[in-house]
């Protein structure tokens, strides 16, 4: 299960209901940014590989309906040596967002997740041997300036939160590169499971070299963090099942809306223009990108 709504999702076949799609895609980034401001709230004096560990202890209770299919699931060494790896890559990404999120505000963390787009398309031209046509540079080169503008290095001092997000989203990236042969062979419930199940796996011995005790209010409030992921996931599932990616995909600009109204209201965070100016850019990016690769599928 990813911690975060990606853009670069695939494209199921779409239903004729464009209405349903957006509100179910508005949902789903009302729900992701609900959980981020949960995770800021709760885990201030919780260590991010702890937190991040109970996050996913509490989603397996979410794969209860699919346990059956996942024992009976035969894989391939190659499957299985791709499974591990992702659930490593991911391990470290999801400790890298928890100990981003104690240290940089909301509306940061939102802004700089939707470079994973840009950076799986990028993987995928140097790995998979995918295209990239000069519309996509462009798209691409777009995103980076809309970084720079967030971070504006040389004008500020960054922080660790900052360097924490940036490699969050460089190793979410590679985790969704790594699934990608896994989702065209498996059913993607299956390798949502199996992430799920690995990155618990992986991020056992860094809880236990951390563990202490957490305080029942913490033990809520990191259940209603995986029920919110949970629920995010599923929301834009549907949204993608009930309308094509084009009408969908622009309603994920809302995420940034919300992060900057949570973190000002909830968080006395101030509304940074610059954050918000590139977040617009690199969303504009990753849209273009996304709308770009389904239109091709469907051609195709």
């Amino acid at each position: 299960m990813a911690e975060f709504p990606a853009t670069s999702e695939p494209d199921p076949e779409p239903g004729s209901a464009p209405l349903s799609g957006v509100l179910w895609m508005l949902l789903a980034g009302l729900l992701f940014v609900a959980m981020t401001a949960t995770v800021k709230a709760s885990s201030a004096d919780l260590p991010a590989p702890m937190s991040a560990f109970l996050r996913y202890v509490f989603g397996l209770v979410f794969l209860i309906p699919i346990l059956n299919s996942l024992w009976r699931l035969k894989l391939t060494k190659r499957q299985a040596k791709h499974f591990a790896l992702r659930g490593v890559v991911h391990t470290v990404g999801v400790c890298c967002w928890f100990y981003a999120m104690t240290r940089i505000t909301i509306a940061e963390v939102t802004a700089m997740n939707y470079m994973v787009p840009i950076y799986v398309t990028l993987a995928a031209a140097l790995f998979l041997g995918e295209r990239l046509a000069t519309r996509r540079i462009a798209a691409i080169a777009v995103a980076f300036v809309g970084a720079l503008i967030i971070l504006r290095p040389g004008l500020r001092e960054l922080s660790d939160g900052h360097l924490a997000m940036i490699f969050t989203a460089f190793c979410l990236a590679a985790s969704y590169v790594i699934a990608k042969p896994m989702a065209d062979e498996l059913p993607a419930g299956l390798v949502v499971g199996m992430l799920s199940i690995t990155v618990t796996i992986g991020l056992t011995p860094l809880a236990i070299a951390y563990w202490h005790w957490p305080t029942g209010e913490e033990t809520l409030w990191l259940l209603a963090v995986a029920t919110l992921a949970t629920g995010g996931h599923y929301s834009i599932t549907r949204a993608f099942a009930a309308a094509p990616v084009s009408v969908t995909q622009p309603v994920v600009f809302m995420q940034l809306v919300w992060s900057v109204l949570l973190g000002y209201f909830l968080f006395d965070e101030g509304i940074d223009l610059w954050v918000i100016g590139g977040g617009i850019l690199i969303l504009a990016a990753a849209s273009f990108i996304t709308i770009r690769e389904a239109m091709l599928r469907r051609r195709r």
